[in-house]
């Protein structure tokens, strides 16, 4: 309902070492209640240059926050539909993963902006 405020988007995941990959590929569209759709291609670096794991989390289990819209305003009062596909394959391989090994959880989350 909140037509003029700011908000950050983000998408939230969690994954355990069985992640097979150091980046996470991800195709993200939003359909807004008028029907137009915006489609992004987004690459998320998923392990330091050293191999560690990125997030938070003390056990195999790690917490990504990805930010994927910065300052969006919901200007149209309606229904919002996120929709997050992932994108992720090895050399050669055309169809990629699916299921996508070690991605336990995938999640969005809507934040007021911070002024």
């Amino acid at each position: 309902m909140d037509t003029i405020s700011l908000n950050n988007v983000f998408i939230t995941l969690r994954n355990n070492k069985d992640y097979e990959f150091s980046s996470l590929f991800l195709i993200a569209k939003l359909e807004m209640p008028n029907g137009f759709k915006v489609i992004d291609t987004l690459e998320y670096e998923m392990t330091d240059a050293s191999g560690k794991w990125l997030g938070s989390g003390f056990t195999d289990l790690k917490e990504n926050k990805l930010f994927y819209k910065e300052n969006v305003v919901f200007s149209e009062i309606g229904t919002y539909k996120f929709y997050i596909q992932h994108a992720t394959r090895s050399i050669n391989d055309i169809e990629g993963k699916n299921p996508l090994k070690g991605i336990t959880d995938v999640g969005l989350r809507i934040e007021k902006a911070k002024k």
